[in-house]
């Protein structure tokens, strides 16, 4: 059975992708800093019959993140596949409002803990010719005046996160993909500065199309490198 790790697992994005690669056959691994979030995913995925477990930790903890991936790899026999779901915004998005210790957590959280992710698996998805999503976001994509100077520069720069490992690790057979969504009905919504409504939240993607987007890019088969997927609701100009 393949094994995949995903961060960010105890909620939204993170647990959809969960429970979609459970039910196509691979066993999840989640993680996150919500143990009690990471304990209804391991139940739901258990309850629909899938196989499951968790670490809990703060990705932005690199040492944390290096002994997840280890202990991982040794309970399972390696890592096949790896979603890295975790992000962080904040309301005040704006020149002229932000707050730049509010900025270097965005980035700590949505790049620099990305590349430690990435990393840490890396030896790993190498011994397995293994598959990585790296869910980012429509602004790492087009560029969303809305979406924060932060947060845009963060997701930008995971496109060139993905396409230099796309180039460098394709002799070991190891595949990423920047998995670009656009509005998605999640509570990820309560960051923005004004909340989305219920009729707003109604025509956007559900955390579940993006689940099944994930599970797209890890059942390709191994010649396959889906590099750029971009998902978004028909409502999303």
């Amino acid at each position: 059975m393949r094994t995949l790790w995903i961060t960010g697992g105890g909620s939204g994005m993170g647990r959809a992708a969960a429970l979609a690669a459970a039910g196509s056959g691979w066993r999840v691994v989640v993680s996150g800093r919500r143990a009690d979030a990471l304990r209804e995913t391991v139940a739901l995925v258990t309850a629909a019959g899938g196989e499951a477990s968790a670490v809990a930790l703060d990705v932005q903890d690199r040492s944390a993140v290096r002994a997840a991936a280890a202990r991982i790899a040794a309970e399972h026999g390696g890592i096949d596949g790896l979603v890295i779901s975790a992000g962080l915004n904040a309301p005040r998005r704006r020149w002229d409002d932000q707050d730049l210790a509010e900025f270097d957590a965005i980035l700590a959280t949505n790049l620099t803990a990305t590349a430690s992710t990435l990393d840490a698996a890396l030896p790993h998805l190498r011994a397995r010719r293994g598959v990585a999503v790296v869910i980012s976001s429509y602004a790492g994509w087009s560029f969303q005046p809305g979406a924060g100077v932060a947060y845009s520069a963060s997701k930008t720069a995971l496109g060139s996160l993905v396409r230099t490992l796309n180039q460098q690790e394709a002799p070991h057979g190891v595949r990423a993909c920047h998995l670009c969504p656009g509005d998605v009905a999640t509570d990820f919504l309560q960051q923005r500065p004004e909340v989305p409504g219920a009729e707003a939240r109604a025509v956007m993607l559900t955390p579940e199309d993006i689940g099944r987007a994930a599970c797209f890019v890890l059942d390709a088969p191994a010649h396959v490198r889906v590099d750029e997927l971009v998902i978004s609701p028909v409502s999303q100009a």
